[in-house]
């Protein structure tokens, strides 16, 4: 397995797995299937070329396996801050570690920034298989965020997590 940063290259790939995130796993997300299906792909190549976004993707020969985004605050009384979101691994490769992999990728790339002091993320609140690899890596929850959202009329609370670098 190959972990390595996305490049606006990879974007046909990269929506390819963002939408099956999507499919698989709605409630992990805050976008939906059918708010990205119809994203062209210069909309991902756009998200892979940010300079405050980085987008790290698990490979497996030249297939996408898995991904997690690692964002910088813009404003400037939140510069100390960044974010992890959209971490997602294809069910068939779950518990092989890639996750881990992942996350230890983004959470480097925090500590390569001498800005950044704290790392947060959002997992909702029934993942526990996420919670146990977040909390393994350092992360403690601060808070829960109630009904963060609701799909087709249920809803799912958020567990708000950080770490200190």
């Amino acid at each position: 397995m190959d972990i390595r940063l996305l490049k606006p290259e990879d974007a046909k790939e990269y929506k390819k797995i963002r939408l099956e995130a999507l499919q698989n796993s709605p409630e992990a997300f805050s976008s939906s299937f059918d708010e990205e299906k119809g994203n062209p792909v210069e909309a991902y190549e756009n998200r892979l070329h940010s300079a405050e976004s980085f987008t790290f993707g698990a490979f497996e020969r030249d297939r996408l396996m898995g991904v997690t985004t690692f964002l910088k605050e813009k404003k400037s009384k939140l510069k100390h801050r960044a974010n992890i979101v959209a971490l997602y691994v294809s069910p068939e490769k779950r518990g092989m570690g890639i996750g881990k992999s992942l996350m230890l990728a983004a959470i480097q790339k925090g500590k390569e920034m001498e800005e950044i002091e704290q790392i947060n993320l959002c997992v909702v609140s029934t993942n526990e298989s996420a919670k146990k690899l977040y909390t393994s890596l350092g992360f403690k929850a601060f808070g829960i965020e109630k009904r963060a959202l609701k799909i087709e009329g249920r809803y799912f609370d958020n567990e708000h997590m950080v770490l200190f670098l």
